[in-house]
Parts: C-alpha cells; sequence; structure tokens
C-alpha cells in the first residue's frame, strides 16, 4: 500500500506568495476585507529623505493595503513620479534632500497634478503651515509621530477626496 501525498492549491490563495500573504493569516472579517480591496486603487507617493523613515512608511502602508506609487528623497523625483505613476495622494515631509523643500514640492503637485498632500514632519510652525495652505493639506502629522497615526490619517485623507465630487 502506497501512502501518496497529494498537493493541491488552496482556492482563493495565490500559488506565489504576494507582499500581502501576511492578511491571509489574520483573516480579516468581511469588513476589513473590503477596506483593503478598496484602498488597493489608491496610489501613495512617499517623500522622504530619510531611509528608515520611508521603508518604515512604505512598509506600513503597504501592509495597510495601499499600494504605494513611489519613495522618493527629492521634490524633482516627486515631479516626475507624479507624472508617470498617477498617486492618489502624497505623504510629504518639509525637509528633503534637493534644491527645493516639501512645501515647495506640495505646491507644485498641487498646481501641476492636483495631487495633495499630508505633511509629516517636525517642521509644523506656523509660517510653515502658511506657506503650505496654497497646496490645500489634508493633514500634518508631527515627528515623532506613530505608523497607526499615520495609517489613519491617510485612510482620514482617502475618504476625504472620495467624497469630493470630480
Amino acid at each position: 500500500m502506497h501512502n501518496d501525498i497529494v498537493i493541491a492549491p488552496l482556492e482563493g490563495v495565490p500559488s506565489k506568495p504576494s507582499h500581502s500573504w501576511r492578511h491571509l493569516a489574520l483573516a480579516p472579517d468581511d469588513r476589513a476585507l473590503s477596506e483593503m480591496r478598496s484602498d488597493k486603487c489608491d496610489r501613495i507617493l512617499i517623500v522622504e529623505d530619510d531611509l528608515l523613515v520611508a521603508s518604515e512608511i512604505e512598509a506600513t502602508l503597504s501592509d495597510a493595503g495601499f499600494e504605494i506609487a513611489g519613495v522618493v528623497a527629492t521634490g524633482k523625483e516627486a515631479l516626475q513620479v507624479a507624472q508617470a505613476e498617477s498617486p492618489t495622494l502624497a505623504v510629504m515631509d518639509i525637509r528633503i534632500a534637493g534644491d527645493r523643500d516639501g512645501i515647495d514640492t506640495a505646491l507644485e503637485l498641487f498646481r501641476s497634478h492636483g495631487i495633495r498632500c499630508i505633511f509629516a514632519s517636525a517642521h509644523s510652525d506656523d509660517d510653515s503651515r502658511e506657506r503650505a495652505e496654497s497646496a490645500a493639506p489634508l493633514g500634518w502629522l508631527q515627528k515623532p509621530y506613530t505608523m497607526a497615526s499615520l495609517t489613519a490619517m491617510v485612510r482620514a485623507a482617502v475618504r476625504e477626496l472620495r467624497s469630493k465630487p470630480d
């Protein structure tokens, strides 16, 4: 008598691992699953020149179900990615590498592409907020912030963008 083992793929489980494999193990409820799916079309541009912070933001938002349009360190790169990838919104530090700061970059993203941002920066003084007002920011997170607060703010910003008529 032979004990043949047959390995068959499970229905609904991808044959190739994806970045969201952890969600399968968590068995989310229907509401959480639909929220993850609805966020998938929301593309986030991350503009942060601190590699460790940028990597943590990318991993956190990706794990939360958002698609990352790009992770860049300069305003010039942000504008290039915005042109090519059409992100839903940007998470923007104010002090970034290159010849323009995050506020100038946010203003240009808004003027040229209609892309709004969430500022995630240690610099949220009145002068910075006043300079950034024309970019219609969706929120401000004061560094240091938690990844949970970032995710909550990105979700709220996406809801706000969806609720506005085109």
